[in-house]
């Protein structure tokens, strides 16, 4: 029998609620997230963009590229910087959180019903 090694990044589709709030303002509400485990990070939560308050948020001059993921755009509000990032066009594998927005859990406030 042969070993098959974990794949380094798995997708979990969740339908719990997932709120995001900045102080008291709700900034995505959904119950169609998608969790995201990678080996070696906490798992993200990947947000549908309908259910984000895409009005509040401005694109950031951040990226980064993962070689697993691909290319991320940072999304920032006018007095918190970088607080969630959206791979738009994902590599092959990763095509499920395309245009899906994950949140920096240091810096809002993340609540599952």
């Amino acid at each position: 029998m042969a070993d098959h090694p974990e794949p380094r990044i798995t997708l979990h589709p969740q339908s719990l609620r997932v709120r995001i709030l900045v102080g008291e303002t709700v900034i995505a509400d959904t119950d169609n997230a998608l969790e995201l485990r990678e080996k070696g990070y906490p798992p993200r939560l990947y947000l549908p963009r309908v259910d984000v308050a895409m009005a509040k948020l401005t694109v950031s001059n951040t990226v980064t590229h993962c070689p697993f993921k691909g290319d991320s755009t940072y999304y920032s509000l006018p007095d918190l910087p970088d607080i969630a990032w959206s791979y738009d066009q994902p590599i092959e594998e990763m095509q499920a959180i395309a245009g899906r927005l994950a949140f920096d859990t240091d810096k809002v406030t993340l609540e599952v019903e």
